[in-house]
């Protein structure tokens, strides 16, 4: 009698394989995310600018190679992981602190960037895919944003492109902004909380909005980093939404339709409705938020591998003038909004 189980893969070859094939990659991954942090620990650089970089000078590890299975791997999982570990930033209490009139200036601010981000790609001639990829990075949390956008966004030979630019772009307009915006606020006289209100709506990347709004007072800065959580907390009700408006169009790489719920949503939203009800010891938040931090790191390091220079080359300038102009308007919106509630 022939012993069938011989036929069946051991767990060696269903488990260990595959992850021994990853590792090459992964590693790779992991070294350009240290070297980042790296620079950005001791020379100031925004981290994620760093390893999106540093990943572009290694795009030939992506192309084929030991290196190729793990690259894609990290740019498309470890991203989503860490997008929904930033989940553990939320709960229900932060977002009410805000109060009422804030949380619908802010709701609005990004919902009319993202609008006014379709209608300019229009009419500057871009595809749709860069204006809400564009539109939700600035109207959202910059860099977060935009690889938790591009992950639901039907693929073509565009999208990696895409997505580099915006990085890029948002990274660059929120670092610009860190520095003019306290100015502005000052010159228009805004008190400490309208100034953390208008630095926390308008400045792309976390990071910068703290540097932003501290350089003004503790008030400011508490105010503007409350307001920046605000906006991360839409992310997962735009993706979801996302996904589900856009799904007929979009196709896994087996062909099949990606899932109704992409899991990172969902696991965004579990974290955020466990911090919600303290169910998160503050621990352990803080671990998932730093570990959030790091996986985001590698996923962009490994984006910027699979991206040439040569594709960022042909994005052109109107892609340039489309994110600088939303970046223009949701700076406009939320002070028209201040202005007319006092």
């Amino acid at each position: 009698m022939t012993d069938q189980s011989s036929d069946r893969p051991s767990a060696r070859q269903r488990f260990v394989a595959p992850l021994v094939g990853l590792a090459p990659g992964f590693l790779v991954c992991a070294t350009v995310a240290f070297a980042a942090q790296f620079l950005s620990d001791h020379y100031g650089a925004p981290a994620m600018l760093m390893a999106l970089l540093l990943g572009i000078a290694f795009h030939f590890l992506a192309e084929e190679g030991p290196s190729a299975a793990g690259v894609a791997f990290t740019s498309r999982s470890v991203l989503r992981f860490g997008v929904a570990l930033l989940g553990a930033r939320i709960s229900a209490e932060l977002v009410m602190d805000l109060g009422a009139d804030t949380i619908a200036l802010i709701v609005s601010a990004v919902a009319a960037t993202i609008l006014f981000g379709l209608l300019a790609a229009r009419l500057l001639g871009r595809g749709w895919r860069l204006a809400l990829l564009t539109g939700g990075s600035v109207a959202i949390c910059g860099a977060s944003a935009a690889m938790a956008i591009a992950a639901v966004l039907p693929r073509n030979h565009l999208s990696e492109r895409n997505l580099i630019f915006t990085i890029i772009g948002v990274t660059a307009l929120s670092t610009v902004a860190m520095i003019v915006y306290p100015l502005l606020t000052a010159a228009f006289a805004m008190d400490d909380r309208a100034a953390g209100i208008f630095i926390g709506a308008t400045i792309h990347d976390v990071a910068q909005v703290v540097g932003a709004g501290f350089s003004i007072s503790e008030t400011a800065g508490e105010t503007a980093t409350l307001v920046k959580l605000m906006r991360v907390t839409l992310l997962a009700p735009l993706v979801l939404l996302l996904s589900l408006s856009l799904r007929s169009l979009a196709t896994e790489p087996t062909g099949k339709k990606p899932p109704l719920v992409p899991g990172f949503v969902v696991g965004f939203v579990v974290l955020a409705g466990l911090n919600s009800l303290s169910l998160v010891p503050e621990a352990l938040a803080a671990l998932l938020v730093d570990l959030s931090r790091w996986a985001l790191l590698f996923g962009i390091a490994a984006v910027g591998m699979k991206t040439s220079l040569r594709s960022i080359k042909d994005v052109g300038a109107a892609a340039i003038v489309l994110i600088v102009a939303e970046t223009f308007f949701i700076a406009l919106f939320v002070a028209g909004g201040l202005h007319l509630v006092g």
